[in-house]
């Protein structure tokens, strides 16, 4: 069992940063496949971004290739999601997700793949 919370939401303009932070407790955290999704009003929820387990992989939506960074400290038991260069459209909820049960090399967007959810942090980014 794996429970996730995140931290690190909020309110900023256009062109800023944010460093969304998600704290696991569990002992499968260090081998699972973490990930960040997003939802924004009345739209799916979608992939943004995914780490392996020891962080040799990681694999982005290309919504924020170039803007977002995705990286994990096991022994701090935290996956961190680095959002530069903010805008509107990157306004949701985050979450970030646990995956188990698969090689420490992989790397998974479906939401299917991942067992575990956090409740979710706001960020919104006004023009």
């Amino acid at each position: 069992q794996v429970q996730l919370v995140e931290f690190g939401g909020g309110l900023v303009q256009t062109g800023a940063s944010l460093r969304l932070s998600c704290a696991a407790s569990g002992r499968t955290f260090s081998t699972s496949i973490m990930g960040w999704f997003r939802q924004a009003p009345g739209k799916e929820r979608e992939f943004v971004a995914a780490i392996s387990w020891g962080g040799d992989n990681t694999y982005r939506a290309d919504s924020v290739k170039g803007r977002f960074t995705i990286s994990r400290d096991n022994a701090k038991n935290t996956v961190y999601l680095q959002m530069n260069s903010l805008k509107p459209e990157d306004t949701a909820v985050y979450y970030c997700a646990a995956a188990i049960g698969f090689d420490r090399y992989s790397v998974r967007r479906a939401l299917s793949d991942y067992l575990y959810w956090g409740q979710g942090t706001q960020v919104t980014v006004s023009s």
